[in-house]
């Protein structure tokens, strides 16, 4: 039996028919403009948000470790730009300010903190107050704190006649309080301007936000507030809240201990990733200029 025939393999190169001329324009109209798209979306990744780091602290024990320099420049690495400096005792804040970096704005705020056993009493200390009496007569600080205060220790006379010397002085508060404890603050002197710490750390955000309505001098903090983030992005509760006060808003580092320096690169991440599902120019706001425009900086 014979096989069957086989056709055989045409092996001539082919010639690929020639693309219309109306179609090549369309083409290239097409791949320049992804091209374009593909470029602006990578610049805009490459660009990083400037920060103002609202809640810094430069304490006894991390000057141990980073000099003042090593501070300035790890600032200019993560892309700080402006910082509210407070430090326990405030000769930190001096040695930072004695560099006078010319690309780094710092606003020096008067912790009443001499030693770390201060914050638990120092609203009833007669040595916190002289010690905070001396160190107003620099003339250098534009705010008081931070400091921690809660519930009706706010009712302190200290604590009332701190807040009634801010507002008299133009000066801010920087409370690391509960509600209860704002309030009462506010209530001591009406209109004192604030931040708020943490924006309370815990405070439920339908709280948040009627402070926020009730009181038009808070500006809320927002280190370690933990549900800030929801599944790998923004809560949409943050984002409503955010959206609706964009100029009441600042991040901060809070270096509290040495450790969280160390944390300063992965925390200006974390907030820029966060303030990347805002619009740009509240998240511009949130993450340097309300912090800029509060302290008159440039």
């Amino acid at each position: 039996m014979r096989a069957p025939a086989v056709a055989p393999i045409d092996s001539r190169p082919r010639i690929m028919t020639a693309m219309p001329r109306g179609s090549i324009r369309r083409f290239g109209r097409i791949a320049s403009a992804l091209c374009l798209v593909w470029m602006s979306a990578a610049a805009q990744a490459e660009e990083r948000l400037p920060l103002f780091d609202a809640h810094m602290h430069y304490n006894v024990e991390a000057r141990s470790l980073l000099s003042p320099k090593q501070v300035v420049d790890l600032w200019r690495k993560t892309g700080i730009r402006g910082v509210l400096a407070t430090s326990r005792p405030n000769d930190g804040t001096l040695d930072l300010m004695a560099l006078k970096a010319p690309d780094i704005q710092i606003v020096p705020f008067l912790r009443p903190y001499r030693v770390q056993p201060d914050r638990h009493d120092w609203f009833s200390s007669t040595g916190v107050a002289e010690y905070v009496e001396k160190e107003l007569q620099r003339g250098i600080y534009r705010g008081i704190g931070e400091f921690h205060i809660f519930g009706k220790d706010a009712d302190a006379p200290y604590m009332a006649r701190i807040a009634r010397l801010a507002k008299e002085r133009g000066l801010w508060l920087h409370a690391h309080s509960d509600e209860d404890a704002v309030e009462r603050i506010l209530r001591h002197a009406p209109g004192v301007k604030l931040i708020w710490a943490h924006t309370g750390m815990s405070t439920p955000l339908d709280k948040v936000e009627q402070m926020f309505e009730q009181y038009p001098n808070i500006v809320g903090e927002l280190s370690y507030r933990g549900d800030l983030e929801q599944d790998g992005t923004l809560n949409p509760r943050w984002k409503q809240l955010l959206m609706k006060y964009p100029n009441r808003f600042v991040v901060g580092t809070d270096t509290w201990i040495t450790p969280r320096w160390g944390e300063v690169e992965n925390l200006a991440a974390f907030y820029r990733r966060m303030l990347g599902a805002l619009p740009r120019d509240v998240a511009e706001r949130i993450a340097y200029r309300n912090g800029m425009e509060i302290f008159g900086l440039q």
